[in-house]
């Protein structure tokens, strides 16, 4: 085996964190850790690494083994440029080189060249097996994976931002090929393209794999084993995370059913012993007393916990907008000369879940500070519908005062809100007693979520305007805001990198590629499936000729129809939404109908049996005549709902 954690355990003041911890990582093993919020990862990461010391275990590593350790917030440092600190991380493969190209020069002056040749013939040989001819591709391939462009390989390491440091660690992880690769959370700041990159990169390579991720998508695609840590005790499963997830819920079932069946059985005999002992006869006593001796002997199964933890989440809006409640036109914003989207034409329909996509940097963000009027477009207009209102999530919870407590923050935005329903409102959000004075800048970024979440929640707001909202969410708050949000009932436009996320809420997804937007009818799944199709299709019209004359953004539709100046493509953009918002329409007229229909076909089901009509022939008939008809129209309504869906 690789690693070895053999009963870890670990105490802080406020209690044990990690007790008796263990398991094995076999080599090439792809091992997903999960665990709510506080539950002791990045400690059991720490003490894997030898950055911490357990109170108990110990850790073992087969010999001559190598790891590399990204922590969520890794630096990356040196005084060389980007792509020079990566050589240095194949260093040996470096001096190897310089070796070879000094023995080619010995070679090319000395009379007697061949012992030369022996060492230059073996040294060669060496350098090819360890990789050595490329070496350097790799190193720009990891490096482009994981968003750095060319340009940026040049750039010195010092001058790097926190999150590129971040990545920039993460490659020299991959470059160096340890046998092990530990990571926490490496996919924080990747855009969707380097998470793309990242799975396929680690489930290629033979290296063994341990990754803390709230990225259930990126957990589903990588792991083979998951282990999970849970009130200080670590458990392991087969399989991905989706795996993981039924296996745990059908395990939890079972113990609980189990758990069930034994209380059922203790109370049973319980009073069957009580009866007995009020015969008050020797026999019966003596009975009594028997059953009492099996009942002690019974291990008393515990009650499987609940985690109560669960943020109560649910979106309300107070008022019912108009049909149309945002139109964009001909939008445009440039930052330090460089265009991020030009001419962009985007209409949203009331009830639509909008997802907006694309590569980091790309404008994606700045499009909804524009609509939140806190940064101002270069050209164009946005208008809001009629009854719409807008409530605002930002992933730097700018909207939150730093100087406030938290009961001050939502006391002051809702000032007829009494205490205690101010009080009720935050413990939904895991906020009670004395945390609910805790000033907002004192907070961690998953606590500021948690209060960003809640203003949110109170706003009664009918279009919700959210970026990137499961930011420092654990997995079982992502599910519950997902559910929220899929069963709200106004609008959202939502920047997101969680692909999962993304493919529960959206209806449509709207992606920012190369300073164009392309629309796409479907959530992340539909996506992938027609995103190579809608970008040909997206290129081709921008090559021709109205594409020539003025640079316009393509429409919004999934067939990749450019718009801006060309009013010919803007009108055929709303004719193919309203066609669209026609089929959904068609849809669920159809669906009401056969509901309808059903209810019927049951009702007259219901008749038959009545005793004045099983023995009517005449009304029998008439009910069997209304049965087949509704029958018929069932079966063609079927068809047509299948041609809509």
């Amino acid at each position: 085996m690789l690693l070895s954690v053999n009963n870890i355990s670990k105490e802080f003041e406020t209690g044990p964190v990690l007790s008796g911890v263990s398991f094995n990582i076999e080599r090439r093993q792809k091992t997903a850790l999960v665990g709510s919020n506080g539950s002791g990862k990045t400690t059991l990461l720490r003490i894997i690494t030898g950055e911490s010391e357990p109170d108990t275990g110990i850790v073992t590593y087969e010999k001559d083994s190598s790891f590399g350790y990204l922590a969520q917030e890794g630096t990356f440092s040196g005084g060389g440029t980007i792509f020079e600190e990566m050589l240095l991380c194949r260093a040996e493969l470096v001096k190897m080189e310089e070796d070879l190209r000094n023995l080619e020069a010995q070679m090319a002056n000395a009379e007697d060249v061949s012992t030369i040749c022996d060492r230059y013939e073996k040294l060669r040989t060496e350098f090819d097996l360890k990789g050595g001819y490329t070496f350097r591709s790799e190193i720009v391939g990891v490096l482009k994976g994981l968003g750095f462009s060319e340009e940026d390989f040049d750039r010195k390491a010092s001058t790097l931002s926190g999150g590129q440091k971040t990545r920039a660690a993460l490659g020299a992880i991959l470059v160096k090929k340890p046998d092990l690769i530990i990571l926490d959370e490496p996919t924080n700041h990747l855009d969707m393209n380097s998470v793309i990159w990242l799975e396929n990169y680690l489930s290629g390579i033979d290296a063994a794999v341990l990754i803390v991720s709230h990225d259930r998508y990126f957990l589903d695609k990588i792991a083979d084993t998951v282990f999970e840590l849970e009130n200080t005790h670590v458990s392991s499963f087969k399989g991905n995370y989706s795996d993981y997830a039924g296996k745990k819920k059908m395990l939890f079932e079972a113990q609980m059913k189990a758990y069930i069946n034994q209380q059922q059985e203790i109370k049973h005999q319980e009073a069957v012993i009580e009866k007995l002992k009020s015969f008050n006869r020797e026999k019966s006593i003596k009975r009594a007393e028997s059953r009492e001796k099996a009942l002690e002997k019974i291990e008393v199964l515990d009650r499987p916990e609940v985690i109560n933890n669960e943020i109560n989440l649910r979106f309300k809006p107070s008022k019912v907008p108009g049909n149309d409640v945002l139109t964009v036109e001909n939008l445009s914003k440039s930052y330090d000369g460089r265009t991020l989207f030009k001419d962009m034409n985007v209409e949203i329909k009331r009830g639509e879940h909008v997802c907006i996509i694309g590569d980091n940097g790309t404008g994606k963000t700045t499009f909804l500070k524009i609509l939140n009027g806190l940064v101002s477009q270069d050209t164009g207009s946005f208008s809001w519908g009629t009854n719409v209102e807008t409530a605002y999530y930002d992933q730097e919870h700018l909207v939150l005062d730093p100087d406030k407590t938290i009961y001050d923050e939502i006391s002051d935005a809702h000032p007829d809100m009494t205490i205690t329903q101010i009080r009720t409102v935050l413990a939904a959000f895991l906020f009670t007693d004395e945390s609910v004075y805790k000033e907002i800048k004192l907070l961690s970024g998953g606590e500021k979520g948690r209060v960003s979440l809640a203003k949110l929640m109170l706003s009664d707001a009918n279009f919700l305007i959210l970026d990137e909202p499961t930011n420092h969410l654990d997995i079982t708050t992502k599910e519950i805001l997902e559910q929220a949000l899929s069963e709200f009932e106004g609008t959202i436009i939502c920047v997101s990198h969680d692909r999962y996320f993304v493919n529960k809420i959206s209806t449509r997804i709207i992606e920012l590629h190369e300073g164009y937007f392309d629309n796409y009818i479907g959530n992340y799944d539909y996506y992938l499936e027609k995103r190579e199709d809608v970008r040909k299709a997206s290129d081709v019209h921008r090559e021709g000729p109205a594409s020539s004359a003025s640079s316009s953004a393509p429409a919004a539709s999934d067939t990749a129809v450019s718009s801006g100046d060309n009013a010919a493509d803007w009108k055929a953009q709303k004719a193919m939404q309203a066609e669209a918002r026609k089929k959904a329409n068609d849809l669920k007229k159809c669906e009401d109908r056969i509901t309808e229909i059903e209810g019927e076909l049951a009702e007259i089901e219901s008749k038959m049996a009545e005793p004045d009509i099983a023995t009517s022939p005449s009304k029998l008939n008439e009910l069997v005549k209304k049965q087949n008809e509704l029958n018929t129209e069932l079966e063609d309504l079927m068809e047509k709902w299948e041609a809509l869906s």
